[in-house]
Parts: structure tokens; C-alpha cells; sequence
């Protein structure tokens, strides 16, 4: 029998973070729920691994990510003694190079499973201000093409329209579209001459599409891509010297991580977010507080979340009427804040109040956000024993759903049919089970 050569470099992973054997495992199968895999390794598993025994390759990245969120630090393959994968791109690629790479893997369907099968990482490193800052050094000038203010229009309006589609048809259909204008238009441009202003605000821009493209892997459950998009946004609003980039992608990845679960990352990031633009205008005060509170109250901080809430509340009375444009705040927006302060907070009964008015006072072209927030409304209508009323939103997320392609609205509408069965005695409840089962398949 072949004698395996131990795995020294993951033993001392394992000793350092002071598990057991079926505590590792556990640990393990937990992050494989996140991407729908369910893992059963118990402490013999684990003890094979230590032995030298090599896991399966996507098992190798969730193992990674389970050492990571217990050391508080990023955990590579060779850290952990694993080979690394055939075409990983470096963490320390370029800002355009890296972009290239990313946008070329994630338009191509059969490399995608290389961007990390969609697994969130706490232990992500997130540049700083300084940092990103200072790669802007790195971003080459080519001298065969030139950009001006028009083509700086260009980007920042399809950007926009992209937004758009996202609103209202959700990212399954816009994000190919992103990511195939990021490599094919976008990254040259990045690349072209012009004028210092020109070429700081087509980084700008860059970063702005980076975000959106970032904010639609969300939606699609593509967690660890996200993460990748909005850090190529950090780095893209650094070379622009634009804060306020910057702290709106920092606070994108709050959302992510918060609603993930992962409560103390999103306060970090919220709180960076903040203090990354002290001095903002209402609108966007109100933007960064609104998910302060979130995250707050998420960790348990019922003073903070109080706190920041009610600023929120403040900046959003001061803030113009005007109309909503890309990456704003509304009134639907702070009641959803609202409610989910509320909700943390053991307060059920105000948490649907202020989703209801939310639902209310949402703009129509918020499609995709409609299904999914009905879908959360109706879960909460529910848990207050309101079956009824939990049918009839479930119903009005069921008339937007069909037009929308959304991870997160399938999430939503899988979740309805199996908190729904149980009640399928209730007339309200067969109804709209039997409406959903053609849709949904079940």
C-alpha cells in the first residue's frame, strides 16, 4: 500500500485554530451550505486530510474559506499545502490585467467555476485608500488611441441602461452584457491617451460598471465573484482618486455580507464606507447610515442601530425631490433599513409596517427588488400568523416574478412554496400553491 505523505502545512492550520477533528468538520459542511453543497465529512475525513490525503478540488476551496474564517486571515492553497489551481489568477495581477481576466472568465461559462463557485470570503483583503490610490501608477497609457469626455459619456450611460435592465428584468439577463462591454470596450479605453481628467474619469466610470457587474453576481449567488468585481472597483475608483466610488462599492460589499448573515464584516465595511466620504450630501448620508443601522443591529448594537437609523432618517428629510438615478437612495430604500433594524431587534410587528410602506412607496421599475422584498414581506406576514395576508403579497411577487430572471427572486419564490405546503388546507394557500407549482416545478 502507498504510503501518503502527511500534510504539515495543514496540520499547522489545524493546530492553530484549536478545533477538534469533528469541529473542523463541521465547520467545513457549514460554508459547503452556502453553495448548496451538501458535505458530510465527519472527524475520519478530516483525519485523512491531515494524512495527506488530497480533497476534491471545489472541497479544497471551501476547506480554505473555513480555516479563513477562523484564523481571520486569507488562507491560499499552498498555505494549507493543497496544489494550486491551473489557471488561478494572481492576487497581485494588475488592475487592468486582472479585469481582462475576470471579465474573460466570467462571459465564458466553462471557466466560471475557476472565480470560486460563488463562496463569500470573510478573509477577503480589502485594499485601502492608500492603496488603491497608488496603483493608479500601474494602468499603462497606450499611445495608437485616444479617449475624450465623449467616450467617458458613453461608458457612464450604458452603465446606466444596464442598471436599468437589472432593475427591471434582473442580472441573469444584464450581466453577460456588462461583462462582455468591461473587456471588449471599457478595459481599451482604459488603456488609451488623453488628458489627465479624461483618462481619472473613465477610471471612474470603469468603476462604476465594475460595481453594477459586482452587484448583479449578488443577485445570481455568485458570492466569491462579487467580491472580485467590487474589488476591482475599489481599485478602479483609487486610480480616479474618487472616494465617493469607493465608499459606495465598500458599502455594496457591506450589503453582500450582511445579508449573508456575516454581521460584524458588514459593520466593518459600513463603517469604512463612511468614514472612507465624511463629507457627503444628504442623500448619500442617508445611504451609508440606512446600512450602518442594518449592520449594527444585525451584531446585536441596538444603540448604534437606533442611532443610525435615525440619521438616516434625518439626512433623507434634507435630501432634494429629484428624481432616482443610479446607485441612489429613495424612501422605499430607508423604509427596507427600517425594517430590517426593526426585525433584529425582536420587533416583528414594526418590521412588516415599515416593508409594507416600503413596497408602497417603491418606483414601478423596481421590478426585480419588488419580487424579492414581497417575497421577504410575505415571509414575515406569515411569521405573524397573517396567512392570509402572506398569500395575497406572495400573489402580487407572483405576478412580477415570470418577467424577471433573478437568483435571488428564485430563492424567494422556492422559499414561498415550501413555507406554503404546510397551510394548503387554508383555500388562500391552495390557490397560490397551485398558481406557484407550474412556475416554479414543484
Amino acid at each position: 500500500m502507498t504510503q501518503r505523505t502527511p500534510n504539515c502545512a495543514l496540520q499547522g492550520l489545524f493546530a492553530e485554530s484549536g478545533w477538534t477533528l469533528d469541529q473542523c468538520a463541521r465547520a467545513v459542511n457549514r460554508v459547503g451550505t452556502e453553495v448548496s453543497r451538501r458535505l458530510r465529512y465527519n472527524e475520519s475525513a478530516v483525519h485523512h486530510w491531515l494524512g495527506g490525503t488530497l480533497p476534491r478540488e471545489p472541497v479544497r476551496r471551501i476547506i480554505l474559506e473555513a480555516f479563513s474564517r477562523r484564523l481571520n486571515r486569507p488562507v491560499t492553497h499552498a498555505q494549507a499545502g493543497f496544489p494550486v489551481p491551473a489557471g488561478q489568477t494572481s492576487e497581485f495581477v494588475g488592475t487592468v490585467e486582472g479585469l481582462v481576466e475576470l471579465g474573460s472568465m466570467d462571459v465564458d461559462p466553462s471557466r466560471r467555476g475557476l472565480l470560486g463557485a460563488g463562496l463569500f470570503s470573510v478573509a477577503l483583503t480589502i485594499p485601502g485608500w492608500q492603496d488603491v490610490v497608488a496603483r493608479a501608477e500601474g494602468i499603462q497609457t497606450g499611445a495608437s488611441a485616444h479617449i475624450g469626455m465623449n467616450d467617458v459619456r458613453m461608458v457612464i450611460a450604458m452603465t446606466e441602461r444596464l442598471s436599468e435592465l437589472d432593475d427591471e428584468f434582473g442580472g441573469r439577463y444584464a450581466r453577460p452584457l456588462a461583462a462582455s462591454f468591461l473587456i471588449n470596450t471599457v478595459v481599451p479605453a482604459l488603456g488609451a491617451g488623453g488628458s489627465d481628467e479624461v483618462r481619472k474619469a473613465m477610471r471612474s466610470a470603469a468603476s462604476d460598471l465594475c460595481y453594477l457587474a459586482g452587484y448583479m453576481a449578488v443577485d445570481e449567488g455568485e458570492q466569491h465573484l462579487a467580491q472580485r468585481y467590487y474589488v476591482k472597483a475599489l481599485e478602479l475608483a483609487g486610480a480616479a482618486n474618487d472616494p465617493l466610488t469607493y465608499s459606495t462599492t465598500l458599502r455594496g460589499m457591506s450589503v453582500q455580507a450582511v445579508d449573508l448573515g456575516h454581521g460584524a464584516e458588514a459593520m466593518r465595511l459600513a463603517d469604512a464606507a463612511a468614514a472612507a466620504s465624511p463629507e457627503v450630501g444628504p442623500r448619500m448620508r442617508a445611504f451609508l447610515a440606512g446600512q450602518q443601522a442594518h449592520a449594527a443591529a444585525q451584531t446585536g448594537d441596538r444603540a448604534g442601530a437606533l442611532s443610525h437609523i435615525r440619521e438616516a432618517e434625518v439626512a433623507m428629510e434634507k435630501a432634494e425631490s429629484r428624481a432616482q438615478t443610479f446607485r441612489s437612495y429613495d424612501p422605499a430604500s430607508l423604509q427596507y433599513h427600517v425594517s430590517q433594524v426593526r426585525y433584529e431587534l425582536g420587533d416583528r410587528a414594526g418590521a412588516v409596517k415599515a416593508l409594507e410602506e416600503s413596497d408602497r412607496v417603491r418606483l414601478s421599475v423596481f421590478r426585480r427588488s419588488r419580487v424579492h422584498r414581497r417575497g421577504l414581506l410575505a415571509e414575515r406576514q406569515l411569521q405573524l400568523g397573517h396567512l392570509e395576508a402572506a398569500c395575497h403579497t406572495w400573489n402580487l411577487a407572483l405576478d412580477d416574478y415570470p418577467l424577471v430572471k433573478s437568483g435571488r427572486a428564485d430563492d424567494r419564490m422556492r422559499r414561498m412554496a415550501a413555507f406554503i405546503r404546510p397551510y394548503r388546507k387554508n383555500a388562500a394557500a391552495r390557490a397560490l400553491y397551485e398558481r406557484a407549482r407550474p412556475l416554479l416545478k414543484v
